[in-house]
């Protein structure tokens, strides 16, 4: 969490377009603190310190407004509050704060299947796919902000920008509430004139070493020989820094982990034993699962059903199909004849679950002359962009108007 009070902001206020620019740092503002302040309106404005009074207790969280009296996060509350004693300190409530960040990664997924999350409240985007359909990164990075505000009532900021390491950066100096757009041309004037604290890895200790060469600046750094920061920091450091001070930054967006399968499952309130309720969640589960699959840029070609019955007995049965498919359509078209191929015996169903194996990269597989799947195919591409552009559940299929009977985790 950015310890910055707001005071050196700098904002992108025309709609850049820059080709090389498609990394997004988004960072919530004062993240814990402005989730409690949903709670209570009556103290947006004012000194809110989150944690807890007692005599050895941290500072969890704080307002802007705090901030700007010296209180961080992690400080000792009683020197938080000799530097504002006028500030209001509020409890936390952590399962909140998981709660309200889902919403957003969530949002984060629908734009993009690129994303690498960095704890609860920032994560990495890369929307150079994005652009076809959903805009410029810039575009992109407005539609963020607008959405996680208008779907969670909370304020982010974001950075756009060629390497991780600026549109981090960039996010920072961008708080509270904006957006700051580093074109890749002018990255180098934007770093070299920053204090030598902005590099990554330069805390006090180096950053001290660094003023005793005489470096103040990130140019400073960029223009002392490399052989002097290597001698002065070691080879590892030396070397790091170097590169960050020119902008070198090869990291690329890294979503954890590579999925060799993708699936969802419900667990239903109570056992069902209803054919209809079970064919209208596998059909939910198919659509979710071809989402995700689409996102991720694959296709599959085994199709998975999972039933656990009301004995907790488990089965799985799978069915290998001709052809790659992220359609939910079709796999909804497999998996419902898989079901139904099992016959009656299998009744009071407590859990269902859709998956899709042996995964490829889309596109690996020709389409017919004769395309069967184009009318599925338009309209589920329809759906992707209106669910990216305007959250989920907006446009669902007919089928899914009734409140739903289940619980769905993704696996």
């Amino acid at each position: 969490m950015s310890k910055q009070d707001g005071s050196g902001r700098q904002v992108t206020t025309d709609a850049s377009d820059d080709g090389h620019a498609s990394i997004l740092h988004v960072d919530m503002d004062a993240f814990f603190a402005s989730v409690e302040l949903l709670e209570r309106p009556d103290l947006r404005g004012l000194p809110v310190i989150v944690g807890h009074r007692g005599g050895r207790s941290v500072v969890t969280a704080a307002t802007y407004e705090a901030r700007k009296y010296g209180v961080n996060s992690a400080m000792p509350m009683s020197i938080a509050l000799r530097r504002c004693p006028n500030a209001i300190v509020l409890e936390p409530h952590f399962e909140r704060y998981s709660h309200y960040s889902e919403m957003v990664m969530r949002i984060c997924d629908d734009l993009t299947p690129r994303v690498e999350r960095l704890g609860i409240d920032e994560a990495f985007l890369d929307v150079a796919g994005a652009r076809r359909l959903l805009g410029t990164p810039h575009e992109v990075a407005t539609l963020l902000r607008s959405r996680v505000y208008d779907e969670t009532g909370l304020r982010c900021s974001v950075g756009v920008a060629a390497t991780k390491f600026v549109a981090k950066l960039a996010s920072s100096l961008a708080k509270p509430d904006g957006l700051l757009l580093i074109p890749l041309a002018g990255t180098i004037d934007f770093l070299h004139p920053l204090p030598i604290s902005s590099l990554w890895g330069v805390g006090a200790k180096t950053e001290e070493t660094l003023t005793r060469l005489g470096l103040r600046t990130v140019g400073d750094v960029a223009h002392t020989p490399l052989a002097t920061l290597v001698k002065t920091l070691g080879p590892a450091a030396g070397h790091k820094l170097h590169d960050l001070s020119w902008a070198r930054d090869p990291r690329a967006v890294s979503p954890v982990g590579d999925d060799k399968s993708v699936g969802h499952e419900t667990t239903f309130e109570h056992d069902v034993t209803d054919a209809a309720v079970v064919r209208r969640e596998l059909l939910r589960m198919s659509d979710q699962v071809a989402v995700r699959l689409r996102r991720a840029g694959m296709e599959g070609r085994t199709v998975v059903l999972k039933l656990r019955f009301a004995d907790f007995t488990t089965i799985t049965r799978s069915r290998t199909i001709s052809e790659y498919t992220d359609l939910g359509r079709r796999i909804y078209d497999e998996v419902v004849d898989i079901y139904e191929g099992l016959g009656k015996q299998y009744e009071r169903i407590r859990l269902v679950g859709v998956r899709m194996e042996q995964l490829a990269p889309s596109g690996g597989s020709p389409v017919g002359l004769w395309d069967t799947d184009e009318g599925w195919r338009e309209t589920e591409s329809v759906m992707d962009a209106v669910t990216a552009r305007f959250g989920a559940g907006l446009v669902q299929r007919a089928t899914f108007v009734k409140k739903r009977p289940a619980s769905t985790d993704a696996d």
